[in-house]
């Protein structure tokens, strides 16, 4: 695959970038340097309604597209409307990148998640361990529709030479993240419930799981780093980890955020709700290689989490 970087003159579509992925590579974009940036909302064109792409990709010429819209969410989201995550995710996926493909995108960026690989993988995850397993039964669907992405991104540059990359990000949390009950990732989720307790003094907190499995995570901050690195450096159509290469246990998770929100109350776990995944810790050896390194750690993380969830609650 031919060598491609960005520069200042490149027109980069970013899709989803309302998202909590997508609104930070767009601020790692225009802090380095790369203002013409081709935005718009679901309100404007539907990524599932593959005529509204074809006109949005006939309207002006895009060097370079980010695909970060997706249908997303955590344990409980996705087993209970898993037809809308893998039917939403395999619609806009198809569209976007065939459409990049037929209006001569120069660089393609499809983000997936850490979900690809089997449940019971080797620790840590590499790359190559993809489709050596069955997968984990709480996020199947999602993690279907995003193995089928990359594959369909690696098939056109196999058959087609499209220049694409496939990054592959761990647990995500950071600034626009998801609050809500039922969507929310993990980390959110705790954050909101131990905010919440504390404020209302509550003698104990319920979390879903045994708290055993272990994941791995990153700000999403640290992702758009990586990202704006990865298509100035990697020409590869094999996937990438894009990770901090350590993982904690959810009851330590759970320990790190309630300390920080000082909540001195119990903290019990219903044994009957899926843990998920019971260990999700990339290697990195690639992404390192290409000169990333995380900038802000996870206490960092936490606290940032928990000043926003705050302003949020403020706020409404």
């Amino acid at each position: 695959m031919s060598a491609f970087v960005l520069n200042t003159d490149s027109t980069i579509l970013v899709a989803g970038h309302r998202g909590m992925v997508g609104s930070s590579i767009v601020r790692r974009l225009l802090e380095t340097g790369y203002s013409k940036l081709v935005l718009f909302g679901s309100d404007q064109v539907d990524l599932r309604d593959r005529l509204a792409v074809k006109r949005l990709f006939s309207s002006q010429k895009i060097d370079v597209a980010i695909l970060c819209a997706a249908r997303v969410g955590g344990i409980q989201a996705n087993l209970s409307r898993p037809a809308e995550f893998i039917y939403d995710n395999l619609a806009i996926q198809t569209n976007i990148i065939d459409e990049s493909y037929r209006a001569g995108v120069k660089k393609f960026c499809f983000l997936g998640s850490s979900c690809i690989y089997p449940r019971d993988c080797p620790q840590p995850m590499k790359e190559e361990y993809l489709l050596t397993g069955p997968l984990e039964p709480t996020n199947e669907y999602y993690a279907i529709a995003k193995i089928a992405g990359l594959k369909l991104a690696q098939a056109y540059n196999k058959q087609y030479n499209f220049n694409v990359i496939n990054p592959m990000p761990c647990n995500i949390y950071g600034q626009n993240d998801s609050f809500d009950p039922v969507n929310s990732h993990v980390l959110s989720a705790l954050v909101r419930k131990f905010v919440d307790a504390t404020e209302a003094s509550l003698p104990s907190v319920t979390l879903w799981g045994t708290g055993s499995a272990r994941r791995e995570f990153l700000n999403v901050d640290d992702v758009a780093r990586a990202v704006v690195l990865l298509l100035n450096t990697w020409n590869s159509a094999e996937i990438i980890n894009v990770g901090s290469g350590t993982d904690v246990s959810i009851s330590e998770l759970a320990h790190l955020i309630s300390s920080a929100c000082g909540y001195k109350g119990a903290v019990e776990w219903d044994s009957t709700k899926p843990d998920g995944m019971p260990r999700k810790c990339m290697d990195v050896t690639k992404l390192t290689a290409c000169g990333f390194k995380p900038e802000i750690s996870l206490e960092q993380g936490i606290s940032q989490m928990i000043s926003i969830y705050k302003k949020t609650k403020s706020a409404i």
